[in-house]
């Protein structure tokens, strides 16, 4: 019996062990698909594998002093008489008081933390990935059989994902308060289908959705499309994941599960 356990894709590490598509075509690590309702596409592109290099900020253009014709350079902060003077003082203080002019540490405020966010430069889906990571944490999953990669999922709200919102505008009948996680994309490495991980991966989401919060998820599946050229997997396995058909339709149903 494997050990299976089910890991975030917080960072390039992470990002790095996500499974390959059965179709080489596609890559999971370059597919925008549902972030991109407009362009996104599936298929594989080496450019989005790379790492950006952050733009260098623009530096002050410097000053020609010995240029009769050029403007006298700015005055630095301190030096411009409209600039308001900013005090450290505490102005609750006493004047008699040890301290006034001091500035105040309060010690029992927690230190600030700046969001979270995949590192600068990181490729570009991993960005994508990452921009829920302060309130969801990441909308990367991948199920671990004995430390072996076998299977993907990409999770998030619904607000994350302009495809699915747009599907879903096709049914005004589905509820929409509260609005639900959403699953887009789940997909089994060709060599371990049929073991039942990308069930197992599909529980362990739901069972973390509910923690999060949601009361619902829903998955998108696109009926007749070849099972290599898609990771919204079939009508048929959602339904025995606990989904329900939620919008009947023939290319887009809309399958969904309550949370308990």
């Amino acid at each position: 019996m494997s050990v299976l356990r089910i890991i975030e894709v917080r960072d390039e590490e992470a990002f790095g062990g996500i499974p390959p598509c059965a179709d080489p075509r596609f890559d999971h690590r370059t597919c925008d698909f549902w972030e991109d309702a407009d362009r996104g596409r599936r298929d594989a592109r080496v450019s989005w594998l790379a790492r950006s290099t952050p733009a260098a900020p623009a530096s002050a253009r410097p000053h020609q002093s010995g240029n009769p014709f050029a403007p006298p350079a700015p005055a630095a902060e301190d030096e411009n008489p409209f600039l308001p003077r900013r005090s450290t003082a505490n102005p609750f203080l006493l004047a008699d008081d040890d301290g006034a002019d001091a500035p105040v540490v309060n010690p029992f405020a927690p230190a600030p933390r700046s969001p979270e966010r995949p590192a600068d430069g990181a490729p570009r889906k991993l960005q994508l990935l990452g921009r829920g990571l302060a309130l969801y944490g990441s909308y990367g999953r991948i199920l671990l059989a004995d430390d072996r990669p076998v299977a993907w999922a990409q999770i998030g709200p619904l607000s994350a994902y302009p495809r699915a919102q747009r599907i879903r505008e096709l049914y005004p009948r589905l509820p929409d308060a509260p609005l639900p996680a959403v699953i887009t994309c789940v997909a089994t490495v060709a060599e371990a289908r049929g073991r039942g991980y990308g069930s197992a991966l599909v529980r362990g989401i739901c069972e973390e959705l509910a923690t999060r919060g949601f009361a619902a998820v829903e998955a998108y599946p696109e009926v007749g499309r070849p099972a290599d050229e898609t990771s919204a997997a079939t009508l048929a396995f959602w339904i025995a994941c606990g989904f329900h058909v939620a919008a009947p339709d023939d290319r887009f149903p809309v399958l969904r599960r309550e949370l308990a």
